[in-house]
C-alpha cells in the first residue's frame, strides 16, 4: 500500500492580499493583463513580489519561490546581474533620454544583424507587442496588401489580440490564423486570399496557449519560408520568446530556416524593457517615407546597455548551451516522473522551455491542474497552469533537482486525490 502523501501547509499570503485589495481600488482587476490572480490558483499564488536573486523570488509575505517563469520569459540569466546593472548605472548618470540617438543604438543595432541570420537592418523598440506591430506595419507597405496570416501569440495589437473587445471587427477580420506544423493549412489561408495576404507570421517554435510547446517538425519552417516566397509574401519569425534562449541566433539559427524579418525581445536584455525587428533593408526601408513608426522612450540608451552586456555574458559564459544541456536533463526526468505518475498530463517543449498540460481524460481535469499547482506553489516552485515554463541560467543544479521533487510530489498527492483510471 502506497504511503499517503500529505498536503504542503497554505501559505502566509497576508501582505500579498492586502495589497491586491488596495490594488484592485486603484486600476482595473488590481493587476494588468496576465499577472492577474484568476491566471493562477487564487489565494494560493503570492501577487506582490519584494525581490529576486539568481533563479529565486521572494514575495512581500518573505516566501520563496524557485522561479521557473522568469518574468515570463526575460530572465534568462538571473535575477540582479551585476555587470548589467553595473554597465545600466555608469550610462545612467551620463543621461539617457535625450532628444538625439546616443552611439550604442548602432553599436547595438550592428550586433543583432551580426547575431541573427536574417539580420541587414535593425529598429530597436521598447516591446514584444512595439515589434510585432512594427515588423507587421512594414510588411503591410511593403506589399500593399492588408491581410496577416499568423500562428502564435503576438501580443496586444488590434490586428492579433485574443480577446476581441474593443478592435473593430473589420481589423478582426483582416487576420487569418493557420495550424502550426501544417503547411497545408497556410496554403489554404493564401487561396482563400488570393493576392490579398501582406504578411505571415510565424513563432517558430509553436506555443498554443496552454496546450503545448511544439518543436518544429523537420522541413516545416523552410516549406513555411518557400511557401511565402512563392506567393511574394514576407515572412517573419515572431522569436520575441525564442530568441537569445534556443541559440543566440534564434531558432532561425538552430534550426536553420531564415526568414525575412524577425522579432526578439525577452532574453535580449535579460529584464530590461528593450525588443528590435531585424530582417531585410529593403522591407525595413519603408520606415524611411511610406510608414510611420516613433516613440518618446524608442532612443533611450539604458536597455540599449544592458542588451550589449547581456550579449557580452551569453556569449562569454555560452549560456544557451548550458541551458539546452540542463534542459535536456530536466525533461528526461520530467518525462519519468509523468509516466510514473499514474496522472493523465503530457508534457511536452524543448529543452530551454519545458511544459505540463492536464489532458481532457474525465471531468477532473481542472482540479488536477488546480491541486498541482497549489502543491507546486506551496512546496515553493513558481509556475504557472497557463504558459509554459523557462530554465535560466541562474538556475543551479540544485534548484532543478528540488524542482523536480516538487513536481514529483505534486503528481504523487494529485494521484491520491483525483485517480485517474483509462
Amino acid at each position: 500500500m502506497k504511503k499517503r502523501v500529505e498536503s504542503a501547509p497554505k501559505l502566509n499570503l497576508t501582505k500579498s492580499m492586502a495589497m491586491l485589495e488596495e490594488a484592485q481600488r486603484l486600476t482595473p482587476g488590481g493587476v494588468g493583463g496576465i499577472r492577474r490572480p484568476y491566471n493562477f490558483v487564487i489565494g494560493e499564488y503570492p501577487v506582490f513580489i519584494e525581490r529576486g536573486e539568481g533563479g529565486h523570488i521572494i514575495d512581500v509575505d518573505g516566501n520563496e519561490y524557485i522561479d521557473m517563469l522568469c518574468a515570463y520569459g526575460p530572465i534568462i540569466l538571473g535575477y540582479v546581474e551585476p555587470e548589467i546593472n553595473e554597465a545600466v548605472k555608469k550610462r545612467m548618470d551620463l543621461g539617457f533620454c535625450f532628444s538625439l540617438v546616443q552611439p550604442v543604438q548602432n553599436e547595438l543595432e550592428e550586433r543583432l544583424a551580426q547575431i541573427l541570420p536574417c539580420g541587414e537592418q535593425t529598429i530597436i523598440v521598447k516591446t514584444g507587442s512595439d515589434a510585432t506591430n512594427a515588423a507587421v506595419r512594414a510588411m503591410r507597405a511593403y506589399t500593399g496588401r492588408d491581410v496577416i496570416a499568423r500562428c502564435g501569440y503576438h501580443g496586444w495589437g488590434d490586428w492579433c489580440v485574443e480577446n476581441h473587445g474593443g478592435v473593430p471587427q473589420a481589423v478582426v477580420e483582416l487576420t487569418k490564423e493557420f495550424e502550426y506544423g501544417d503547411v497545408a493549412d497556410l496554403e489554404r489561408v493564401f487561396a482563400e486570399n488570393p493576392g490579398k495576404v501582406g504578411g505571415v507570421i510565424l513563432t517558430p517554435v509553436g506555443h498554443p496557449t496552454a496546450k503545448a510547446v511544439v518543436p518544429p517538425p523537420d522541413g516545416y519552417l523552410q516549406a513555411v519560408i518557400d511557401l511565402c516566397h512563392k506567393n511574394d509574401t514576407p515572412i517573419c519569425f515572431d522569436e520575441i520568446r525564442t530568441g537569445f534562449r534556443v541559440a543566440m541566433g534564434g531558432a532561425q539559427q538552430r534550426y536553420g530556416a531564415t526568414p525575412d524579418l524577425t522579432t526578439v525581445g525577452k532574453a535580449m536584455a535579460n529584464g530590461y524593457p528593450i525588443a528590435a525587428v531585424v530582417g531585410k533593408a529593403d522591407i525595413l526601408g519603408v520606415y524611411v517615407k511610406d510608414a510611420f513608426l516613433s516613440s518618446t522612450f524608442f532612443s533611450n540608451s539604458l536597455e540599449m546597455v544592458a542588451a550589449m552586456k547581456c550579449m557580452d555574458i551569453l556569449e562569454r559564459e555560452k549560456v544557451q548551451d548550458v541551458i539546452w544541456e540542463r534542459g535536456t536533463r530536466f525533461l528526461d526526468r520530467l518525462g519519468k516522473i509523468v509516466a510514473a505518475s499514474g496522472v493523465p498530463v503530457t508534457m511536452s517543449g524543448i529543452p530551454p522551455m519545458p511544459f505540463l498540460t492536464f489532458d481532457h481524460a474525465d471531468d477532473h481535469y481542472r482540479e488536477r491542474r488546480t491541486e498541482f499547482y497549489t502543491q507546486c506553489i506551496r512546496r515553493g516552485l513558481f509556475v504557472q497552469p497557463y504558459h509554459h515554463w523557462y530554465i535560466a541560467y541562474r538556475h543551479t543544479g540544485e534548484d532543478l533537482t528540488r524542482a523536480l521533487d516538487v513536481v514529483e510530489e505534486s503528481l504523487a498527492y494529485v494521484a491520491q486525490e483525483y485517480p485517474y483510471s483509462a
